[in-house]
């Protein structure tokens, strides 16, 4: 396995700092450590009472890894966070912020396999996949800003808003309260998630 002995960062929401995926890949890969990097209810985006746990100024602190989850987007769709254009460097916009964390990463740690993970479907206190923000975006605008970077920067992205199968029809399932995954969530992440990784 190519990731026996490993080191491996999670970065991202409440759905990352809530530890379930991450045994499941570890134990199918053989990750030595990891490190969950979540913050509960923080965007990718700086700013605001988020400024703190923001995804770009928690991973602005992160260590060497051999490998790197960026997995964030649904509290910035939920917050209203403005997602800017795909050459902004404003880390108080979407994708200048999320520019900034890949640019940080990749600067300090040429090395590390860092990978993007689009956010999931949701459906909790009235957004849901067809609700527009007070930015005027829907979630699979913020889905659709990270495979762009994926693409800019040459890295690869598990595209879960498309490929998951957790949507409307499936989030009772797969989710506990409509955004944050059940066990069975958690186990179809990991499955995918441990496919993903095996072939970078």
């Amino acid at each position: 396995m190519k990731w026996q002995g490993k080191t491996w960062a999670t970065l991202g929401d409440s759905i990352t700092e809530a530890n379930g995926y991450q045994p499941l890949v570890r134990a199918a890969l053989g990750f030595a450590e990891v490190a969950n990097e979540g913050r509960s209810g923080c965007p990718m985006t700086a700013g605001g009472d988020t400024d703190e746990g923001s995804t770009v100024r928690v991973g602005a602190g992160l260590g060497r890894f051999d490998c790197v989850t960026v997995f964030a987007g649904v509290n910035d769709f939920r917050l209203s966070k403005s997602l800017g254009a795909p050459s902004d460097t404003d880390i108080y916009t979407f994708y200048g912020a999320y520019a900034t964390l890949i640019e940080g990463i990749l600067k300090a740690h040429p090395a590390c396999r860092l990978n993007l993970w689009t956010p999931l479907h949701r459906d909790k206190d009235g957004y849901d996949a067809d609700t527009r923000n007070g930015d005027g975006r829907r979630l699979d605008d913020y889905a659709e800003a990270v495979r762009c970077l994926g693409m800019r920067y040459a890295l690869p992205v598990l595209d879960l808003y498309r490929e998951s199968g957790i949507h409307a029809l499936t989030l009772p399932l797969f989710t506990s309260d409509g955004l944050h995954p059940s066990e069975a969530g958690h186990a179809r992440i990991a499955g995918m998630a441990a496919s993903f990784l095996e072939r970078l």
